[in-house]
């Protein structure tokens, strides 16, 4: 008699996760997530679209030109071909879950401009609220597929290695209670780094949880030192900042210092749509200086129906974005460093694998192009899943070692962390402050998972002596 296939073991279910999911059929997957509802990913947060050259007089090759400008030319190039060849019919794909693009009377697809890109390519779906809409699309297709076994409120804790192979992982539930799954393969679809920051864009649970996993099982990762700061961030007290997303200077929006001048006149010519690098360390010099402003009256239209998401938030906190200039911050985004994977989603351990923020192809290179993530989860879930599918197999036999990602570091000493990651490894980053905050997580190694992590990411950072993309120092020459 032939054994039960092991499934294939999805952690994550954000986009990234689902997509993998979906893509993974007829093969038997398990998709696992810490909240219980399977809510709280980082991909039902994205205020901006998904890029696609869509438009008339728009091509792949001029998405992947400003897809490498923006990364510095750190990027794969194959990986940004591959990315902008894909766009289209990823976007096609999602319409046939059922996203609901939008639309202009004419039944065409709404196309928008962010910062870094050339052209007009950014589909929308309910406005600024494109990553919602993607979640509860890909949850109902999810949740219709007899494939999947979707199951929330769990920590992912341990791999199982066998051989020198990734056979399984122990998850514990919020009850303290553990299991052990053998797997065919385990894919780490756990998002990025945001949370480990002061100010942030990011769910408390894209904390990385899955790259200090995949580290403590040595596993390589790339680019550990290259984070996103999106440099519009409303400036309220908090942890979590509401965004104010990158499509409002795309339909008019202006930057404006103390003095209401124009933040970035003469800095780059792309103005307020510079890359996001750019735009992120100008505001924060400005706040440095007095402050910064991001004023959106000039914005036309229905508010309710081209930025509800912003809207909101500005309203819930006494600000109306129709009628007065908003104070920003830049905070914490995206990672572009994480699991060294390649197209395919492997990692250096046969048996593992990563996508979407958890992963490091080389597609974002040192700086990510807006709407350019949605895109990479979705498009790079869809690949590895009929990866897996085709290629999964059972586990090798016999007796293998749990490693284990350890502790975590006590909440009431997370606070001290994430202020030592923003002052040290913010948007502006200088070479003494790095050493320093580096021998503080060295020395408190033993106390959680999160300070190995933090050390991981401040070495790359001192490694890494000169600027480049999001990695600004400030003891070198550094670009405006």
């Amino acid at each position: 008699m032939r054994r039960a296939r092991h499934p294939i073991v999805v952690i994550g279910s954000g986009v990234a996760g689902m997509a993998t999911a979906l893509a993974a059929a007829p093969a038997p997957v398990r998709l696992l997530c810490r909240a219980p509802d399977g809510s709280g990913s980082a991909s039902a947060l994205a205020q901006g679209g998904i890029a696609a050259a869509l438009g008339e007089g728009d091509s792949a090759a001029a998405h992947a030109h400003d897809t490498l400008e923006a990364g510095a030319r750190h990027n794969d190039a194959a990986a940004v071909r591959w990315l902008c060849e894909a766009a289209p019919a990823t976007v096609s794909w999602l319409a046939a879950q059922g996203v609901a693009f939008d639309r202009a009377a004419d039944g065409r697809l709404q196309l928008g401009r962010e910062g870094g890109h050339g052209a007009r390519r950014i589909v929308h779906a309910g406005g600024d609220a494109t990553g919602a809409a993607l979640v509860r699309a890909l949850r109902v297709r999810v949740g219709a597929a007899s494939h999947v076994q979707w199951r929330g409120g769990v920590d992912a804790e341990a791999l199982l290695l066998r051989d020198g192979r990734v056979a399984g992982v122990r998850v514990r539930d919020t009850r303290g209670r553990c299991e052990e799954i053998e797997a065919a393969a385990v894919v780490l679809a756990t998002g990025g780094i945001g949370a480990l920051y002061a100010h942030t864009s990011n769910p408390p649970g894209a904390d990385g949880a899955g790259l200090a996993l995949a580290l403590a099982a040595g596993a390589v990762a790339r680019d550990l030192e290259f984070m996103q700061f999106h440099p519009t961030a409303l400036a309220v007290n908090g942890h979590g900042l509401p965004l104010l997303t990158e499509a409002l200077r795309g339909a008019g929006a202006r930057l404006l210092d103390a003095a209401d001048a124009p933040l970035m006149h003469g800095l780059h010519p792309l103005g307020d749509l510079a890359p996001r690098d750019v735009v992120a360390r100008r505001v924060w010099q400005a706040r440095q200086q007095g402050g910064a402003w991001l004023d959106a009256t000039p914005v036309a239209g229905d508010w309710q129906v081209r930025f509800p998401t912003v809207l909101a938030a500005c309203l819930a906190h006494g600000l109306d974005p129709r009628r007065e200039p908003l104070p920003i911050t830049p905070v914490a985004h995206f990672h572009m460093g994480g699991v060294a994977t390649d197209l395919d989603g492997r990692s250096s351990l046969p048996g593992l694998y990563a996508v979407g923020e958890a992963a490091c192809n080389g597609v974002h290179g040192a700086n990510r192009l807006a709407s350019n993530s949605l895109l990479e989860a979705v498009a790079g879930g869809r690949r590895l899943g009929a990866v897996l599918a085709a290629t999964a197999r059972l586990p090798a036999g016999g007796t293998g070692r749990w490693i284990e990602r350890g502790a975590a570091l006590p909440p009431e000493n997370l606070p001290a962390l994430r202020e030592l990651l923003w002052h040290a490894a913010g948007p502006v980053r200088e070479g003494a402050a790095l050493h320093d905050a580096w021998r503080m997580c060295a020395a408190a190694a033993g106390a959680g998972w999160q300070m190995r992590l933090a050390k991981a990411l401040l070495r790359a950072m001192r490694v890494r002596t000169r600027s480049l993309g999001g990695h600004c120092r400030e003891d070198r020459a550094c670009p405006a």
